[in-house]
């Protein structure tokens, strides 16, 4: 009431400083509209009153805070600073209040530390009309920030010199600034109170190692080491300038290299990732040589997924990076997890296949063992993929593949990677220089059955299917899938004349009772053909002969899964032949299924087939068998079905007799 009294008055004597005043008194009622209007006019007066522009810019400053502009409230009092300091002090002390001064000055402290950093609001949210933005207009560029930094920091630091982050602000802007010895001197002086403090430690270091203090710079760094606080770094180095974060990068790794190179316990290790953090830190976040050696220390202390964190930072900037590929993948070759290290080595390989595989040798033998058996699993089914579908647009190209088999081999020197090599260059269509590497990976003689096979291959590109078949069934009788994987090599009509010769051959040897040579050449027409079952009878019946009657039974068992179009006695003999085996394998009741079911085919037939096979004795004593076992369980009905059945192969004295007691059981059933 008194400033409105004093401002109505005719005589504007102190209008400002009424103004100013009436501000205040308003912003502790809360009127902060009010308050804002009145400080807005003391600073935009044609002849303004420093002492009330002071005043103003303070209390304008702290009404901005309440709105959330806190970085147009830090430049009020940056301009209020730069126009007298003594001033200001004594506004903020006497106009103040001490519930709000503690949020006033942590505000100042960070929009401060934000200036440094160079985090700024667009220039579009100043206020043309303000007096700072036409007499200090200097403070919004960035090259121009530090001195009015300077000034707000020392401001903090008259109001409370006890605080650590206001003389750090300080020091901060003086580094800005050019003085550098005052920011040592300041920082030093901190330090002397908190002797712990990892943010004053990292600046001196950074100062030291500026004055070309090597020795004292890296004490300094050492002791921020044992603090454990190596996040420090993060804020300052968006206040470092770029010269001297390319120092502190340049020594830290320099540092980090030399304890690698010297010393590997574990605790020379987390010292050298400390110095590596610091290094990337000071490189901005991203520096690939110094992310590199870090995973690799993590990898070496176990630590395998902050390893990877590492290498992903790198492959999120160069997804072609040789060193990240194959360091990602063998970190996933420890953590046993096969398809990512096997699709990271493969990219890696793609990429620079010299520098993946003196890696890979650097392992141990069982490490390099497991991840050359994952590539070769992974080479052998992608040509798998391609050579059986003909299509060369998948991810893993016949060129890739071959640069897979050349660099197993590089790493191996086993036969099987010789074998998948050779494999590779059947598939690019290579076939002399196919035969030239067998020949010399295994002798002339090619004394190795699998080797042999791929000469196979060859044999049948040479349209010699004799000589391909001979050897083809040497590899059937070892290793089926592996004759399914060659036989890919050929195209239909060379597997349909392969199979052919093939069944040819072993109904030769079979009647020359060469039963084990046999087999393999009724394998190979099995497979050549895809289960054609005329092959598969005969492969039956030569496995009936070697006594390896369950392998004859599931051959039957396809037969019949495919009974179709075929004839009427053909059926008959195929369930009559699967009974003969169940019977062989004691498997009583369900060869009994399978001759009922040759019955209800047809009588005469399946009686000739049993007669030729087991004999009508052996199937009949079975028939009785099964059938006294049903009746005993009191199964009556599939008892008299089997003694009907059985009765039909032979009028057994035991199966009448059997009839019999199951007709007096019925009638007592009857009767009850």
């Amino acid at each position: 009431d008194i400033c409105d009294h004093l401002l109505a008055a005719e005589q504007k004597t102190y209008y400002n400083t009424l103004l100013a005043l009436r501000g205040f008194c308003f912003l502790h009622a809360h009127d902060h509209h009010q308050a804002l209007q009145d400080f807005q006019k003391v600073i935009e007066h044609d002849s303004p009153h420093p002492n009330s522009c002071i005043k103003a810019l303070c209390g304008r400053g702290l009404t901005r805070i309440s709105g959330g502009s806190l970085y147009l409230t830090a430049l009020d009092y940056i301009t209020a600073c730069q126009l007298k300091l003594e001033e200001t002090i004594f506004t903020i002390k006497s106009y103040v209040p001490w519930n709000q001064r503690g949020l006033l000055l942590k505000v100042l402290q960070e929009e401060g530390q934000k200036m440094l950093q160079k985090k700024r609001y667009p220039a579009h949210l100043f206020l043309k009309g303000d007096l700072y933005f036409v007499v200090f207009s200097s403070v919004v560029f960035p090259s121009r920030d530090a001195p009015g930094v300077y000034q707000l920091a020392s401001l903090l630091v008259e109001l409370d010199a006890t605080d650590e982050a206001s003389q750090v602000l300080c020091a901060d802007a003086l580094y800005q600034m050019g003085c550098v010895e005052e920011a040592h001197k300041l920082l030093l002086l901190t330090l002397s109170r908190n002797p712990q403090s990892s943010p004053i430690l990292a600046r001196l270091a950074l100062l030291q190692l500026k004055k070309g203090f090597m020795y004292d710079g890296n004490q300094l760094l050492k002791k921020v080491i044992r603090i454990g606080d190596t996040s420090c770094l993060l804020p300052i180095m968006d206040i470092f300038k770029d010269e001297d974060r390319k120092l502190m990068q340049t020594h830290c790794r320099f540092r980090a290299l030399t304890i690698l190179k010297n010393k590997q316990e574990d605790a020379d290790i987390k010292e050298a990732i400390a110095y590596l953090s610091f290094a990337i830190i000071a490189a901005g976040g991203y520096a690939e040589d110094c992310l590199l050696n870090r995973a690799q220390c993590y990898g070496r202390l176990g630590q395998k997924k902050t390893a990877i964190f590492d290498f992903n930072a790198i492959l999120k900037e160069d997804p072609r990076n040789v060193q990240a590929l194959s360091g990602r993948g063998l970190i996933y070759l420890a953590l046993k997890q096969q398809k990512e290290a096997v699709q990271d080595l493969i990219s890696a390989l793609k990429v620079e296949a010299g520098a993946v595989i003196p890696a890979i040798l650097s392992l141990k033998p069982e490490a390099q063992g497991l991840i050359t058996q994952w590539l070769l699993q992974h080479g052998r089914a992608a040509l798998t993929e391609v050579i059986a579908t003909k299509d060369f647009s998948k991810e893993e190209t016949p060129t890739d593949i071959l640069m897979i088999a050349k660099a197993l081999m590089k790493v191996c020197k086993d036969a099987q990677y010789h074998i998948f090599y050779t494999d590779v260059l059947l598939a690019n269509g290579k076939y002399e220089e196919a035969l030239g590497h067998l020949q010399k990976a295994f002798g002339h003689s090619l004394a190795d059955d699998f080797a042999r096979a791929r000469l196979a291959v060859l044999q049948l590109k040479r349209r010699n299917v004799a000589a391909a078949a001979h050897l083809f069934s040497i590899l059937a009788k070892r290793d089926e899938r592996e004759l399914e994987f060659l036989l890919n090599f050929a195209d239909a009509k060379q597997q349909q004349h392969l199979s052919q010769v093939a069944a040819q051959e072993g109904n030769v040897l079979i009647k020359d009772c060469r039963y084990e040579k046999a087999l393999g050449y009724y394998t190979l027409a099995v497979l050549a053909s895809q289960d054609n079952p005329r092959y598969l009878r005969k492969r039956a019946a030569c496995l009936m002969h070697l006594r390896k009657y369950d392998k004859a039974l599931k051959d039957m068992e396809k037969v019949i899964q495919k009974h179709g179009c075929n004839s009427l006695k053909t059926r008959v003999e195929d369930h009559c032949s699967k009974g003969h085996l169940l019977l062989s394998l004691a498997e009583e009741e369900a060869a009994v299924k399978q001759y009922i079911e040759a019955l209800q085919l047809d009588e005469s037939l399946a009686l000739c087939s049993i007669i030729n096979g087991p004999g009508s004795e052996i199937v009949t004593k079975t028939f009785h068998k099964i059938a006294q076992h049903n009746f005993d369980t009191q199964h009556y009905e599939e008892a008299w079905e089997i003694t009907g059945y059985g009765l039909k192969i032979d009028k057994s004295t035991e199966l009448k007799k059997l009839k019999t007691r199951l007709k007096r059981e019925a009638l007592s059933c009857s009767i009850h």
